[in-house]
């Protein structure tokens, strides 16, 4: 399959199919039931699954690949959102040109930065990053939302009018679509006790992250890779051989920086919406905690990351008392509101506290991430529970 190995093959397939099938395998629980509380399978949410797996993916190649940990990678996604949202201003609704001008721009935004911010390495490149996205949040929030030149709209949001040009619409559409595919159109099967809603901007979405997976494999098993593994493993070393570095760097930052600007097209082509504070320093904070989370230089980890975080803040944020209550009523009332005291702490405007507490675990007990625990719980599956008789026998005979 385009000159994959047998494992990335299999990688590629089984990522394709959790992907494709998320409207189900997300909706475990019938509609009606407690428990339907926890089901994840609808559009808004699946979509902010891929989009930010794109996102994590292309940092992955630029933190897991060589070791240059970015605080400002909010920034190429701002940059993605604001240009995409231009495009549907000036030209259509239609993605297409909206992706294209994202990815650009994020591309050419990450050169620059990344020429004056690669000058340094370690903690100093991470401190230049930061600031790099806080001037550009500032610049985007006050500065670009001059009347004379208004490019951000300021705290107000980019968005798009009625009075817009929108020279190429014609007869398309009113809202974002894929050469008439509209991206909000949504289509409902139901099945006993349970509703799976397959939206059509959720695979559109899907078919990006593929795609990005795959061009993420090919980079992680090329020369290049190699090369941004061994700057990983001892940069000073591979200096002192007479290889520049720096341009492997540059790129690994550039095409980071692109993969970012095309999860933030994505996101202004779920809403045509842009505004600064998706350029937040929190925002590239979160892109690192999906990475680490999921399991660093892994290929499918930033995706586990970025599902797993996105779960907690779309899900467990939802849980009230109300909702807590409902589900220990059976229970006598000095006991349920016990435990609904215990628990409101960790949920609904506590879930970061739920998220943080299992950040501190996996870091503690699994350095790997997400990834490192599936592969011991695969490990461990395959070993063999007792020694074979056999082999006692065997030595036995060896020794006479």
């Amino acid at each position: 399959m385009f000159t994959l190995a047998k494992n990335d093959k299999l990688l590629l397939v089984i990522v394709a199919f959790f992907t494709l099938l998320a409207p189900i395998i997300l909706n475990p629980f019938p509609t009606e039931s407690a428990m339907a509380q926890f089901n994840a399978g609808y559009p808004d949410l699946m979509q902010r699954f891929v989009i930010f797996g794109i996102f994590a993916v292309g940092f992955n190649i630029l933190f897991g690949l060589t070791g240059y940990l970015s605080f400002g990678h909010a920034a190429f996604l701002g940059v993605g959102s604001y240009a995409a949202v231009w495009m549907f201003k000036l030209l259509s609704y239609n993605i297409v040109p909206a992706m294209i001008l994202s990815v650009v721009i994020a591309g050419i935004f990450a050169l620059i930065m990344g020429f004056i911010c690669l000058r340094r390495s370690g903690i100093y490149f991470s401190i230049l990053t930061l600031a790099f996205a806080q001037m550009s949040f500032a610049i985007a929030y006050s500065v670009l939302s001059n009347p004379s030149f208004n490019l951000t709209n300021g705290e107000t949001g980019l968005q798009v009018y009625n009075d817009d040009p929108q020279y190429l619409k014609g007869d398309g559409p009113s809202t974002t679509h894929l050469f008439g595919l509209e991206m909000r159109e949504t289509f409902t099967l139901d099945i006993g006790a349970w509703a799976f809603q397959f939206n059509v901007g959720y695979y559109i979405c899907a078919i990006f992250l593929l795609v990005a997976f795959y061009i993420a494999i090919r980079i992680f098993r090329s020369p290049f890779g190699l090369m941004l593994k061994a700057i990983k493993t001892n940069q000073t070393r591979l200096n002192y051989t007479g290889l520049n570095s720096k341009p492997y760097t540059l790129f690994a930052f550039v095409i980071s920086g692109m993969y970012a600007g095309l999860a933030g097209g994505l996101l202004a082509s779920m809403d045509p919406l842009a505004g600064a504070e998706r350029m937040q320093w929190t925002a590239s904070g979160e892109v690192v905690l999906m990475t680490i989370l999921g399991g660093a230089g892994t290929l499918v980890g930033p995706i586990l990351g970025a599902g797993f975080i996105k779960y907690f803040e779309n899900i467990f944020s939802k849980i009230n008392d109300s909702v807590l209550h409902s589900w220990f009523s059976l229970l006598p009332d000095g006991l349920e509101n016990a435990i609904v005291w215990v628990l409101h702490f960790f949920v609904g405007k506590g879930w970061h506290l739920t998220l943080g507490l299992l950040f501190m675990l996996v870091v503690i007990f699994l350095p790997g991430g997400l990834v490192d625990g599936g592969t011991r719980i695969y490990n461990w599956v395959r070993k063999p529970r007792n020694p074979e008789p056999a082999e006692e026998g065997a030595q036995a005979s060896t020794d006479q």
